[in-house]
């Protein structure tokens, strides 16, 4: 019974050189994905796709640039186990869309990834949004300051008014994982950017 499932020898050559071609190409797409980066709090890992471009200039240019990186904001932080499954299927939904150029224009994010910047938001500044000193000073404290979402007050807190790719204006620039100038910003834009000036 098992010679039957034992692929004829013709076949075995053909198997190797599949199974090769298939970890050769894995390999290949990982390294140009830049996969291990992933595994870092690198903010620079987030602009391996431009699509981020302006998220990233936005939080470089921010007061939090000194003391939050993308993955303090947007990744949970109660256990290893979490931070590290939220990122794998954040990281994997965020990789078919580029792959399969389906990024919208506006990055919006999505119920999980929202709960996680609040929680991650009181747990920062959990001194100042629970301070029973500002109960009297704020009516309806606790729907003012732990029902609502951080940003609805806060909305220009780290990213700006930075909201799509065609609202970046100015801030088109050679990021660090990018390499040169020409590889950023395409001749035609560079010519209509200087013949504004």
């Amino acid at each position: 019974m098992f010679k039957k499932l034992i692929p004829p020898k013709q076949w075995q050559p053909v198997v190797f050189a599949l199974m090769g071609a298939i970890v050769g190409l894995t390999v290949y797409i990982a390294y140009n994905a830049r996969v291990t980066s992933y595994l870092s709090d690198d903010p620079e890992t987030c602009v391996n796709c431009h699509v981020m471009t302006p998220q990233f200039e936005s939080w470089k240019h921010s007061s939090h640039r000194e003391v939050a990186t993308c993955n303090d904001c947007h990744v949970p932080h109660d256990n290893f186990v979490s931070k590290y499954a939220f990122k794998a299927k954040d990281g994997l939904y965020h990789a078919s869309m580029y792959t399969l150029h389906m990024e919208p224009q506006v990055i919006k994010m999505h119920q999980p990834g929202r709960e996680t910047v609040q929680a991650n938001c009181v747990r920062c500044h959990g001194d100042q949004v629970m301070d029973p000193k500002d109960e009297s000073l704020v009516t309806s404290y606790v729907h003012n300051r732990t029902d609502r979402a951080c940003w609805e007050c806060h909305r220009e807190i780290p990213h700006g008014r930075v909201k799509s790719l065609s609202s970046v204006g100015y801030q088109i620039q050679t990021l660090p994982v990018q390499g040169e100038k020409k590889d950023v910003i395409p001749s035609w834009l560079e010519a209509a950017l200087k013949n504004k000036n």
